[in-house]
């Protein structure tokens, strides 16, 4: 198994605090019709370690769906991982993402989101940096999605 890793830092002009809610612990209490269509606790409490949840896909959205377990969640220190186990963006070539998360305060009252993936390839196949672009490209989009949504609507996850 091949191990390939990937960063990505994404400055959003919504606090620390909120954005972890919002993407961690409340995920599936924001609505983003455009993205999500569902978000479905299979195992677990939903929020904790070892539950795992499938996100549902808006129909426009590529890939469908994805079912994740949740490794960590630090509500102190706005800290998450979780592992991608499930889905389309597996494909025949990806044996799991593994995700560490972590939201930072900026001094502006907003946050960097710092995320560190590591793509766990199946046998001896080889990712290309375009293939792992891709992927945290569409991270991205759920990350700017929810902070548009908590920008019109502050009160929530505050």
């Amino acid at each position: 198994m091949g191990i390939f890793k990937h960063t990505q830092e994404v400055k959003l002009r919504v606090a620390a605090k909120s954005m972890f809610k919002a993407l961690v612990t409340d995920m599936d209490s924001i609505p983003l019709p455009a993205a999500i269509k569902s978000i479905d606790t299979l195992q677990g409490d939903g929020t904790s370690t070892g539950t795992i949840r499938r996100t549902n896909f808006a129909d426009d959205v590529t890939g469908g769906y994805v079912k994740h377990k949740i490794e960590v969640v630090d509500t102190e220190n706005y800290v998450s991982k979780h592992t991608l186990i499930e889905g389309p963006m597996i494909g025949d070539k990806i044996e799991s993402i593994h995700y560490d998360s972590k939201f930072e305060h900026s001094s502006d009252g907003g946050c960097v989101a710092k995320i560190a993936s590591e793509y766990h390839t199946k046998g001896d196949i080889q990712l290309n940096d375009e293939e792992i672009k891709a992927t945290g490209d569409q991270v991205l989009v759920f990350y700017k999605l929810t902070e548009e949504y908590l920008l019109a609507h502050p009160d929530v996850c505050a």
